[in-house]
This record gives C-alpha cells, sequence and structure tokens, in this order.
C-alpha cells in the first residue's frame, strides 16, 4: 500500500506507472479535472526544459524557466486540490454523508465548489500556453518544437478544464467562471497558434 504524502505532493512523488494506476484506478476517485492539472505540470516541465536549452543566446532564459517551474508547481498542487473536491462530490453523490434532506443541497455546494477548481487549471493553463509561445518565438530555434508542444498541451488543458466547469456549473446562470473558463480558453489557444506559427 503506497503511503499517504502531503497536500501537494502526492502526485509528485508517483512514477508514471504509479500516476497512471492512481487516475486509471478506483481506490479513489480522480476525475478530468486531476488529470488535466497533472497534464499541464508536463507542459510546464516542457516548457521549462525548452526554456533552459535556449540558454545564453537568449536573455530571457533563466527567468522563462523560473516562471515555467513555478506554474508546474502549481499545477501539482491543483491536482491535488481536484482530487480533493472531486472526492467529496463523488462521495456524496454515492449517498455518503449527510441525511436525505440535506445530501441535494450538499450535492450542489460541492459541485460548486468542484467548479471553483478547473477555473484555476484553466488560468494556469492559459500563462503556460502564454509562456510556451514566447520560448517558441524567442528562444533557440532548435528548441521551438517542444515549446510548441508544451503549448498545445497547455491550450488542450485550458479547453478541458473550460468544458468541467460549464458541466458543473450547468444548473447556474451567468456564473463569471464561466466566462473566466472561456476567455482563458481562448487565450491558450491563440498562444498555442503563436507557438505552431514559431517553430
Amino acid at each position: 500500500m503506497r503511503q499517504q504524502v502531503d497536500m501537494g505532493e502526492r502526485f509528485a512523488e508517483l512514477q508514471v506507472s504509479e500516476l497512471l494506476d492512481e487516475i486509471g484506478g478506483d481506490e479513489q476517485p480522480t476525475g478530468g479535472g486531476t488529470a488535466s492539472a497533472i497534464v499541464l505540470a508536463l507542459a510546464a516541465a516542457l516548457a521549462a526544459n525548452a526554456a533552459r536549452r535556449s540558454g545564453p543566446g537568449w536573455a530571457e532564459a533563466g527567468g522563462a524557466a523560473a516562471q515555467a517551474e513555478t506554474l508546474r508547481a502549481r499545477a501539482l498542487l491543483l491536482a491535488e486540490a481536484d482530487a480533493l473536491v472531486y472526492g467529496e462530490a463523488v462521495a456524496l453523490m454515492r449517498g455518503n454523508g449527510p441525511s436525505r434532506d440535506d445530501r441535494d443541497w450538499a450535492i450542489k455546494e460541492a459541485l460548486d465548489r468542484s467548479a471553483d477548481v478547473p477555473v484555476l487549471i484553466a488560468e494556469a493553463a492559459c500563462d503556460i500556453a502564454l509562456l510556451a509561445a514566447e520560448v517558441a518565438e524567442g528562444g533557440n530555434p532548435k528548441v521551438g518544437a517542444d515549446a510548441a508542444v508544451a503549448a498545445v498541451l497547455a491550450e488542450a488543458v485550458a479547453r478541458s478544464a473550460r468544458h468541467l466547469v460549464a458541466v458543473n456549473l450547468a444548473t447556474v446562470k451567468d456564473d463569471e467562471r464561466t466566462e473566466r473558463g472561456e476567455r482563458c480558453a481562448a487565450i491558450a489557444g491563440a498562444a498555442a497558434r503563436r507557438a505552431l506559427r514559431a517553430d
């Protein structure tokens, strides 16, 4: 049995095969938000690598690499946060928790909280897509393809997170989180296109 570690470290401490087992298993519920945040951490790592490999020829390389590492750490924290709120929502929908009279309200509240994390994932994805586009445009052309892939992965995460926000808020009208998710997905898409053109 794998030992649980503190929030933000559990996914970071896993080997790739363990990570896939964690997401694909049924021991703890993990959903699309958790998987998206982990993909986002991979995109940030790839952007950091491309920035570092742009080396002394690009004055912004060090700063871009540091920013990408910060975003990578944020993405892993968001993966943990999503797993937590998603797990709470799933438990309530399975009938665990408050009495039947209070369950509908508790489920509504859990779904509302579940929309918060995907919005943050979409915003982080937007940041990574923009950063990766800068690396693709200004960094070493030899690593432009890696930077472009990082931007495209970040775009996919932003779009996925936007979808999760919409699903979780399906019964809520005019929630600003829906608009934030839409805006992030659009910006990330534009950044990915910039990165692909630069490659």
